[in-house]
């Protein structure tokens, strides 16, 4: 059993953990803990709020006692407005906390990018632009080419968590650029993981949303290689498992032949 965990700010798409959790492999626990979201507003201030020290450190005492094998900070904008050196040390100050290695959303994003080969993205984020413009800041700040960033200007996470399916088409509609080779969903807030397979159909590439890539990021830190057809293609990629050795011939001495130990058709090899 491999067990990963979420720090996972307010209630608004947590659903969508025991979803993923059930089309993933049955060896496989998402373990949420919440921690406390006393604004949701979709600013600065209040965002950076939700990524403090003290309450991170809250959630993750009660997340350590579950027997994680990782943790996820899962929220996009309490790590992206902490910038590359901020969210990295805010994950490398829980990892010590814990034990375990620690990530977070917005890292994630990244390191999926690059798992794609995906040389260019396009951002179709539920934020107001001058967030939406910071999470960009964000990316190329680590070596991702940006082409477009869309802009839908919600205002809470709540607002966001109401979005239906086609809303988001409209929105992932809106950011795709021709020449994109994904597109990223930013918003842990926003409810995705019912839709990814219809919103890679309806733009025929890559979709990358929050909460999918938290947990591919958590599964990746637990070096727990998993796929699923319904998650889009981040995880349809079954991971082979190494080619079985080949059997050594074995010499018929004097014979001039070989043959081959096991299961074959039992002809000799010249």
């Amino acid at each position: 059993m491999t067990t990963v965990g979420f720090l996972y700010p307010g209630h608004f798409a947590a659903g969508d953990f025991p979803r993923m959790e059930i089309l993933l492999d049955s060896t496989i626990r998402l373990v949420v803990q919440h921690t406390e979201c006393p604004d949701d507003a979709y600013r600065e201030d209040a965002l950076l709020a939700l990524g403090t020290p003290e309450r991170l450190a809250t959630g993750a005492q009660e997340l350590g006692r579950s027997g994680v094998e990782s943790v996820v900070w899962a929220c996009d904008g309490g790590s992206f407005l902490y910038g590359p050196q901020g969210a990295h040390a805010q994950a490398a100050t829980l990892a010590r906390a814990l034990g375990v290695p620690v990530s977070s959303t917005s890292i994630g994003f990244v390191h999926a990018v690059r798992k794609l080969g995906a040389a260019r993205v396009a951002v179709a984020a539920t934020y107001p632009e001058e967030i939406a413009a910071r999470f960009t800041a964000f990316l190329a700040a680590e070596g991702v080419e940006v082409l477009a960033t869309h802009a839908a200007g919600a205002a809470t996470a709540a607002e966001a968590a109401d979005w239906g399916p086609d809303r988001i088409k409209e929105l992932v509609t809106a950011a795709d650029r021709p020449d994109a080779d994904a597109v990223l969903l930013p918003d842990t807030a926003l409810h995705t993981v019912g839709h990814l397979t219809e919103l890679e159909e309806l733009l025929g590439k890559p979709v990358l949303t929050a909460n999918q890539v938290a947990v591919r990021e958590a599964l990746r830190l637990a070096d727990r290689p998993a796929w699923a057809a319904r998650l889009g293609t981040l995880f349809a990629a079954r991971e082979a498992p190494p080619a079985p050795a080949e059997p050594p011939a074995r010499r018929i001495w004097g014979s001039g032949r070989s043959y081959a130990h096991g299961g074959g058709s039992g002809r000799t090899q010249e």
